[in-house]
């Protein structure tokens, strides 16, 4: 249901869905959580699992978009796409979330600026390995605007993806910022791989399934 009409004026969104459902990734793991999943994305990350969302969707008001978040009754709100920030109004509904009261994240590919992100948001954002085919649109400025709130997640094809990962952990000092995940592609790189060069690098990062694909697979909505 669309909840109550936009007016003129509004800051308004294209919406793919919104869904409750259990955090898959980042530290908020497990957690029940609203999704709302913006429509767009000016990336094609070839491992890409949400591409249905690169188009279509339905224009929603900030305000209906709340009344229907607020159905769910749920504390925890996820902002994901896609990629959020392609809609200028996604900041908005940001502030309108947390106004709200509800503890909100964004989940953003890193491609873009985060700057005029509400700094109650969690930002939960992307580096793209070389193995995603996107690595030249990472926007390395936002690693300087990251606070201790917010997580770096980076997804890996193969054991070069994770050499270029701890290369620039290292050089960045990315985990005396913040959190940083490492996620395996799945059906590309065994996650056991992954987990044993993390531990026989002394890597300080944490380790991630998405804990969605285990339970649902690549089930829409969930």
């Amino acid at each position: 249901m669309a909840g109550p009409e936009t007016r003129a004026g509004e800051p308004k969104l294209r919406i793919t869905e919104i869904f409750a459902s259990l955090q898959g990734e980042s530290s908020r793991v497990g957690l029940p959580t609203v999704f709302v999943r913006l429509t767009g994305c000016p990336l094609r990350c070839v491992w890409c699992d949400t591409a249905y969302a690169f188009q279509g969707g339905e224009t929603r008001s900030v305000e209906s978009i709340l009344h229907e978040v607020g159905t769910h009754g749920f504390h925890h709100v996820c902002v994901t796409g896609g990629e959020p920030l392609a809609q200028k109004s996604c900041p908005d509904l940001l502030v309108a979330l947390c106004d709200a009261g509800f503890s909100v994240s964004l989940e953003t590919s890193g491609a873009l600026d985060i700057s005029r992100v509400d700094p109650r948001v969690s930002r939960i954002m992307d580096l793209k390995a070389p193995g995603s085919g996107e690595v030249a649109r990472n926007h390395w400025d936002n690693i300087a605007r990251l606070e201790s709130h917010d997580e770096i997640k980076i997804v890996l094809a193969d054991e070069h993806d994770y050499a270029w990962a701890r290369q620039v952990i290292t050089d960045q000092d990315l985990c005396s910022r913040c959190s940083v995940l490492l996620s395996p592609v799945q059906g590309q790189l065994d996650p056991a791989d992954l987990a044993g060069w993390i531990i026989r690098d002394r890597l300080p990062v944490r380790f991630q399934l998405q804990l969605h694909k285990i339970l649902w697979n690549d089930a829409r909505g969930r």
